[in-house]
């Protein structure tokens, strides 16, 4: 399958792993990544988050989980061949079993959503088979530092019943983005940041796309530093 090609890095990719898309590349781009020592992924995918937020941050050291064995060896693959692969480690684990001692400055995850289906197509990725939003969220919550922050992307749609978990797990909304395809649509993703100190909420909005295949100038901006190509969606 063919590669896709950032300005720093390359990611290789896999027709039986979830392949890089928007939601990925708006996640690693706008996850509060700056501050950070230490990052976990979980369910790297192809390691796209991961290499983003390593670029972002130049001091930070990153693990990454996935229950998917292809995509744990996919990951371990562009994390070696990358200009940040001496910060980079990944595992094939399940993230339910994870077991360890040490505390995470960023969580971060680009979930599962669908419900279970008959689907084949990027089951394990695509589908709250393995880790539901609840897992996610208390898993993390033990795993968080004390100022550390849960980045994750998920659908608009699912915002409140995940933010209310989070709050039965004792953190706190502290960062809400809501996205837009295109100015005039409805929000269709949300990127939400948790803390277990309770802040100020700041919420911001992000459109996409000015017009059918046309980024946006904010997409431009925010991606300017990754994509090789920004004229016309899809490419």
């Amino acid at each position: 399958m063919k590669s896709f090609r950032f300005k720093q890095f390359e990611i290789q990719q896999s027709k039986d792993v979830f392949r890089v898309g928007t939601d990925g590349v708006l996640l690693g781009a706008l996850a509060n990544v700056e501050n950070a020592s230490k990052v976990l992924e979980i369910g790297t995918g192809t390691g796209l988050i991961s290499l983003m937020l390593a670029q972002r941050n130049s001091k930070a050291v990153f693990l990454g989980i996935d229950i998917n064995e292809e995509a744990a060896n996919l990951t371990q693959n562009n994390f070696k061949n990358s200009p940040f692969h001496l910060r980079l480690k990944n595992i094939f684990q399940d993230f339910k079993a994870f077991q360890t001692d040490e505390k995470y400055d960023l969580i971060v995850s680009n979930p599962p959503y669908f419900e279970e289906s008959d689907s084949e197509k990027d089951k394990l990725a695509r589908q709250t088979v393995e880790l539901n939003f609840l897992q996610l969220i208390s898993k993390s919550s033990e795993l968080l530092s004390e100022n550390g922050i849960l980045s994750v992307i998920i659908p608009f749609e699912a915002g409140n019943d995940f933010i209310q978990s989070a709050h039965k797990n004792k953190l706190f909304l502290v960062r809400q983005v809501n996205i837009k395809g295109i100015e005039s649509s409805k929000a269709k993703r949300l990127v939400l940041e948790f803390s277990l100190n309770k802040k100020e909420i700041i919420e911001s909005e992000f459109i996409i796309e000015k017009s059918p295949r046309q980024y946006s100038d904010q997409y431009l901006e925010l991606t300017k530093e990754f994509h090789v190509f920004k004229k016309e969606v899809g490419n």
